[in-house]
C-alpha cells in the first residue's frame, strides 16, 4: 500500500502565474483539490516540507492527510506534480480528495528488475516501452510501482502486460498485449556498398587530368619549328636623268 502522510494547507485567494510566482518566491507552491464532485480549492503548503516528503518515496502515488486551515484532514491523493523545466523544483501539485471505500483508477510505474542474460551474455538491448500502467483499485491497495523481473529474458523474449504478476486487489485496465520491456538484437549501422559503375566512373575522372597533364608536358618538350625566311623587299628602279 502506498504510504500515508501528512500536510498542512491554506487557503489561498489569488491566482495566475504573477501569483504563483510570487509563492515560490516566497517559500510556498500552489496547488488545488478537486473533489469527485468537480469542486476545485486553490491551496497553496509549504514546498520544502512537500519536496521532502517526495524524496522519501518511489513515486509520487501518495496518499496524504491533508488538513486545510486547520480543519479535520481530509484522504487527498496527489493526482500531478509539475516540476520546473531547469531546476527540477515542484511548481504546482493537484490533489484529490478519495473515499477509502470507493474504487478509482490510477497510474503505476512499471519498474524493471535485474539484469536480462540477453543484455549481459549475448549482447542484446534491453528496450522499456511502456512505463506505466493504468490499474483500478481501493486507496487502500494502491503501491506505488510494480516489480517486474526481467532476469530471464533472452534475445527475440517480450514480456507483456499479462505476463505481469501483480497483487490480485488490483485490476489492470491497460490491454495485456501491450509489450512492456523486450531483448532486442544490437543496432549495427550497416555501411553502404559503393556502386560498381559509380567506381569506374571515378576512376575514369580521376585519370583524366593525368593524361591532359601528359599531353601538356609534351607539347611544352618539343623544339618549335624554325620561322620561315622573310623575302627580301623588292628593289626600286632608278630613273635616268637626260
Amino acid at each position: 500500500m502506498a504510504k500515508e502522510n501528512k500536510l498542512v494547507a491554506e487557503t489561498r485567494a489569488l491566482s495566475g502565474s504573477a501569483s504563483a510566482r510570487r509563492m515560490r518566491h516566497e517559500g510556498w507552491l500552489p496547488g488545488i483539490i478537486n473533489t469527485d464532485k468537480g469542486e476545485a480549492r486553490m491551496i497553496r503548503l509549504n514546498r520544502h516540507d512537500f519536496e521532502m516528503m517526495l524524496h522519501r518515496h518511489a513515486s509520487e502515488n501518495l496518499i496524504l492527510d491533508m488538513q486545510v486551515d486547520a480543519g479535520e484532514p481530509r484522504k487527498v491523493l496527489l493526482k500531478e506534480v509539475q516540476h520546473h523545466n531547469v531546476s527540477g523544483e515542484a511548481i504546482h501539485a493537484d490533489f484529490l480528495e478519495i473515499s477509502m471505500t470507493k474504487k478509482m483508477r490510477i497510474h503505476i510505474a512499471i519498474h524493471l528488475v535485474g539484469e536480462p542474460v540477453g543484455v549481459s551474455l549475448e549482447g542484446g538491448v534491453l528496450e522499456h516501452p511502456v512505463r506505466q500502467v493504468e490499474v483500478e483499485c481501493l486507496p487502500t491497495d494502491l503501491v506505488e510501482q510494480i516489480d517486474v523481473d526481467v532476469t530471464a529474458m533472452k534475445i527475440g523474449d517480450s514480456l507483456l502486460v499479462r505476463d505481469m504478476k501483480v497483487d490480485p486487489k488490483l485490476t489492470i485496465l491497460t490491454p495485456g498485449d501491450v509489450a512492456v520491456a523486450l531483448v532486442s538484437e544490437p543496432h549495427v549501422e550497416e555501411v553502404a556498398a559503393p556502386v560498381e559503375g559509380a567506381a569506374v566512373e571515378g576512376e575514369a575522372a580521376a585519370a583524366e587530368p593525368a593524361v591532359i597533364e601528359k599531353g601538356k608536358e609534351k607539347a611544352e618538350g618539343e623544339e618549335a619549328a624554325p620561322a620561315a625566311p622573310e623575302k627580301p623587299e623588292p628593289k626600286k628602279e632608278k630613273k635616268e636623268k637626260r
